[in-house]
């Protein structure tokens, strides 16, 4: 497995990973499909976007978003970290992440944070492995499905 920048091209592939986590409902709480229209309009010259391919395919991708649109938090991004259900546990989501911690310190980021449901215990241990902060807990944070979630916060300083 390899990791690199990715494409514009890799929309479709990065949607069909991130429909698996939907479909999931681990991991966020997108209730819909989304189409490779859709995850174009993630790229901007500011936030990296990383995939990882194994034998020319994509396999998984980690993704940095604006936090927020006042100007005073231009080097905080969201993120967020998907990767298909036939190469979890492999190293993949691992791969991203480093690949992207990098990325956004590259790109003048000097935090990455997100939202992470408590018991998607698999990301909270490999965000934690990286070396990211569990802050907090936001309690009754949405609903999925008509349940009420609770999430844990994460951070970085980079």
């Amino acid at each position: 497995m390899e990791t690199r920048p990715a494409r514009r091209q890799d929309a479709s592939a990065i949607a069909s990973i991130y429909n698996q986590g939907i479909e999931d409902r681990l991991a966020t709480f997108e209730a819909r499909p989304h189409s490779a229209a859709e995850v174009e309009a993630w790229f901007d010259e500011s936030h990296p976007i990383i995939v990882v391919e194994a034998d020319d395919r994509v396999v998984a991708y980690a993704a940095t978003f604006s936090y927020r649109p006042r100007d005073y938090y231009r080097g905080v991004a969201d993120f967020s970290v998907y990767v298909d259900r036939d190469f979890r546990l492999q190293g993949a989501g691992r791969m991203a992440m480093e690949a992207l911690v990098h990325a956004a310190r590259q790109a003048g980021l000097w935090k990455l944070v997100s939202r992470i449901f408590v018991e998607n215990l698999g990301s909270r241990h490999l965000l934690a492995s990286l070396s990211f902060r569990e802050v907090g807990v936001y309690e009754r944070h949405a609903r999925l499905d008509g349940e009420w979630r609770n999430v844990v916060i994460v951070e970085r300083l980079l």
